[in-house]
């Protein structure tokens, strides 16, 4: 009965909110028009299973056609682009001369890469100092879609760093360091879905009641102006007089014309002034979670520093909660006892003299990424798609599984490069990215993704 409840639950979840966000100040180049277009920059990636962060410096990206070249992000930007996989975050926005453009210019630096070793116990953490073989490397559009910027118009350029692609591995299939850079690009509008921003947590820096808006600091080093209107929502006793300043908030929502967000759903993390967030390495009683750190506000070293394993004592938290989502539902399936290895978790708290003390964990959106496993796949219902599926090679969720893990879709469900459960059905064993939220299945105690989306990748 919990099991038919909670496929309920979730299906209404995902299809509400299948989508989990910068200004650049700097002057383009280039040819100029009279009016100048804008072009916003959104990431993800799709990465190597045993990745849990890849560190890179864009130090500039151009947009190139055959009367020149324009810059749309020329302050050095460090991304993880491991953090990003299957979500979307904003990275850049600028002025630009109206035209076509034809293809992008990447010029990148400093590769750093952490990937996670589970045959140890506890489970360790291993980092390699990348190499590039190419600083700079130019990408064309899709044939016939480039890029057009109009006057006072508002463009997109997405791009996803394959790492799968871009990761030398040897005949053993470990990472050896050597990056040579894969880069997608696609222009995107900004109410694509692919140009919606899933992802952008930060710390509140100022509210303006009257406009209805904020402004917040976000990961990638500026900070962004959040509007709100009438239809924006937030969670179950939330409002906008519920953001405060030092809060900690995560927003989706659509990037505007001046470079701020129109947020679609706003959710206040925690209001405790600190977090780490990451995904769960192994689980104890008490219960007790190793995690990989990968994100934290604001800096916790060196007691708690990024990109290391860390094991937090949660015995004294009473509050769980789920991403842009908050009923029963949560405290029935989310709680101290169903956290499982795999889930994507923020433990918000006080930080005072060097001491991290836990009072709230709230379950995040992730990627996941493996092989469709053949024959797996069972369609409850074609027309909504319905049904399940098994994927593995994911490090983690396959450690978690001890092998293939579930993966349940539902009428909210988004299929990128697919046609549905059904035709994933004849897809082979094809490579697969799901966003969604992973649960402990109640009936075996092993990991199993909730998809809000599921992409095939090339």
């Amino acid at each position: 009965m919990k099991r038919s409840l909670l496929l309920a639950a979730v299906l209404a979840f995902t299809a509400t909110f299948t989508a989990c966000g910068g200004g650049s100040g700097s002057s383009p180049t280039g040819p100029q028009g009279n009016a100048q277009g804008q072009v916003f920059v959104t990431g993800e990636d799709a990465p190597l299973p045993s990745v849990v962060s890849f560190y890179i410096t864009i130090n500039s990206i151009a947009l190139n056609n055959s009367a020149g070249s324009v810059t749309v992000l020329s302050t050095p930007t460090t991304v993880d682009f491991g953090r990003l996989m299957g979500l979307r975050s904003l990275l850049g926005f600028n002025k630009v001369a109206p035209g076509t453009y034809t293809s992008a210019t990447f010029t990148l630096a400093n590769p750093v890469i952490y990937f996670v070793n589970m045959t140890t116990q506890p489970p360790s953490m291993g980092s390699i100092n990348g190499t590039l073989t190419n600083a700079t490397t130019t990408v064309a559009f899709p044939n016939g879609s480039p890029l057009t910027v109009s006057s006072n118009g508002l463009a997109g350029l997405h791009m996803d760093f394959d790492l799968r692609q871009s990761l030398a591995v040897d005949n053993n299939g470990q990472i050896t360091g050597s990056v040579n850079p894969n880069i997608d690009v696609m222009a995107v509008s900004a109410s694509d879905d692919l140009g919606q921003i899933t992802e952008f947590a930060g710390s509140v820096v100022s509210v303006n009641s009257g406009a209805g808006s904020f402004v917040m600091q976000g990961p990638y080093g500026f900070q962004e102006v959040i509007d709100t209107d009438t239809n924006t929502q937030y969670k179950t006793g939330d409002s906008f007089a519920s953001v405060t300043s030092d809060a900690i908030v995560s927003v989706e929502g659509t990037v505007q014309a001046d470079g701020s967000i129109l947020a679609s759903f706003i959710e206040i993390v925690t209001t405790d002034k600190a977090f780490i967030s990451g995904r769960i390495l192994a689980v104890n009683p008490g219960p007790q979670v190793t995690m990989f750190v990968g994100e934290e506000l604001p800096d916790l070293s060196p007691t708690i520093p990024v990109d290391t394993i860390y094991t937090v004592d949660l015995s004294g938290v009473v509050v769980y909660d789920v991403c842009f989502f908050d009923n029963w539902f949560t405290q029935q399936f989310f709680s101290g006892s169903t956290l499982v290895v795999g889930q994507r978790i923020l433990v918000g708290g006080t930080y005072q003299s060097g001491v991290f003390t836990p009072q709230m964990v709230s379950l995040r959106r992730q990627g996941v990424i493996g092989s469709l496993v053949q024959g797996s796949v069972n369609i409850s219902d074609a027309s909504t798609n319905t049904g399940t599926f098994q994927m593995q090679n994911d490090l983690l969720m396959s450690y978690a599984a001890k092998g293939a893990f579930n993966v349940n879709t539902g009428v909210g469900t988004k299929f990128v490069n697919i046609g549905g459960l059904t035709g994933l059905q004849s897809a082979g064993a094809a490579n697969l990215v799901v966003r969604g939220l992973v649960f402990e299945d109640l009936n075996t105690q092993k990991p199993v993704v909730w998809a809000g989306r599921v992409r095939v990748l090339p």
